[in-house]
Formats: structure tokens, sequence, C-alpha cells
């Protein structure tokens, strides 16, 4: 375990006041169309809320391992899903369209578990994993609040504006996090706050270009940002 990773699980540990880290696993899933998807699972010590990891395209469960800890520390059941394509994910790795079935099933799964509050499921996306986030939280009542990490009106044909005011109009919290040198996903963002009548927090990082989960990157106290996003929209 690195050096940036223990700080980051030690700040947050000790800013929730939390007990000890689960250890993760790997869990295999399956999307509605077969195709077969790997993912790693954080379980939370006792009944908890659980949020869904999404991440880039081109990228993996990995870049969300800070994240992931965090949460988890935080008590958090907490799921981190390779797209398919993409990790230790089956399929093609150009079916963006499909892989709206891939997060679907990271929450169907959470909703199986046991140890997860089924009524309190939130998921946080990178780029295009921010527009497949939107997209299944429009048509799933399970899922309370969802995160985005430079979110698009549109990525590559994936449009998800009319998801965005569907999620909405049902009071969704939405957390949303662009940079000035991404003036894309900075309108979007605004954009995107505009149609919330629910919870929301817009926040807009200066000097930088980073995008997706580099944010986290660039600027690590996001990580705890969205650690405390979510205890303040799921629990």
């Amino acid at each position: 375990m690195n050096v940036r990773l223990v700080l980051a699980i030690a700040v947050v540990a000790s800013a929730c006041g939390t007990a000890g880290l689960e250890a993760a696993e790997t869990v295999a899933l399956r999307a509605s169309d077969g195709t077969n998807l790997s993912a790693v699972w954080h379980a939370p010590s006792g009944t908890a809320p659980a949020v869904l990891l999404v991440h880039m395209l081109t990228r993996s469960h990995a870049d969300w391992d800070l994240t992931a800890e965090a949460l988890s520390v935080s008590g958090f059941g907490v799921l981190a899903l390779d797209l398919r394509g993409h990790g230790a994910s089956d399929g093609n790795s150009g079916a963006l369209g499909s892989m709206q079935q891939d997060v679907q099933a990271g929450v169907d799964w959470l909703k199986t578990r046991s140890d997860v509050l089924s009524s309190r499921i939130g998921i946080a996306g990178a780029s295009l994993g921010a527009s497949l986030a939107v997209l299944v939280a429009s048509v799933d009542p399970t899922v309370r609040s969802i995160a985005l990490l430079s979110p698009a009106s549109e990525y590559r044909s994936v449009r998800c504006e009319a998801a965005m005011r569907r999620f909405a109009e049902r009071s969704g919290a939405v957390m949303l996090v662009a940079s000035t040198g991404d003036p894309y996903a900075l309108r979007s963002a605004h954009h995107f706050e505009a149609m919330v009548t629910g919870a929301r927090d817009l926040r807009v990082v200066d000097g930088t270009n980073a995008h997706g989960t580099t944010l986290l990157s660039v600027r690590p106290d996001l990580i705890g940002t969205l650690v405390d996003w979510f205890r303040r929209s799921l629990l």
C-alpha cells in the first residue's frame, strides 16, 4: 500500500471516526446481454449504503482505488466496476451504448446483497462513466445520489441530458466536478446543475485541464469531498 493511499485513508478515517477497512474481493457480474464483467467489492462491516464506481473510457476500476478505500473506511459498501472490454471484463470496448447494461448490472448486484441498504445506492462516474451513471440513475429509483467527474451532455453519441432531467424530476442528489481548463465538461456541469431540484453540489477546479479521475490526482482532497457527499446524500 503506497504512502498516498495510507494518508488518504488515515485522513478520511480520522474525519469520519469509522472502524477498520474490510478486505476487497474480485467478483463476477453478468450484463443483461450476457457479457461477463469483473468488479472489485469492498464489503461494509455491517448493513450500509453502497456506492458503485464507474471509470473513464480506456481505463479500469483501478483509477478509483484511493476513492474506494476511502469510502470503505467511511462505512460504505463499494463496488468498483470494469466496463466491458476494459480491465478484466469481457466484451467490446467500443460498444459504448451497451455499457449502460454494465452499470445496471453493478446496481442490480448491489441490490442482491444482504449487507447493502438497497434503497440507498449511489454512483460515482468519470467522463463516459459519468454519462452512464446518469442513464442508469434515471431509470433505477434505488439510485438516490450520483457524483459526476467531468460530465458531458453528449459523449461520443451517448446522450444523457434527458436522463438528467428525469433524475432531477424525482429530486435525485447530484454532485458535479469539472476543471476550468475542460470547457465542455464545465459547461455541461453548469447546465446539469441548473436542472437539479434536489440536493446538489458543484465543484470547479481552477488552474488545470484535468479530466475525469485525473482530477483526483491533481486535487487529492476531492476524494474526501466525494466521501462527504455520499455521507450527506445517502446516510
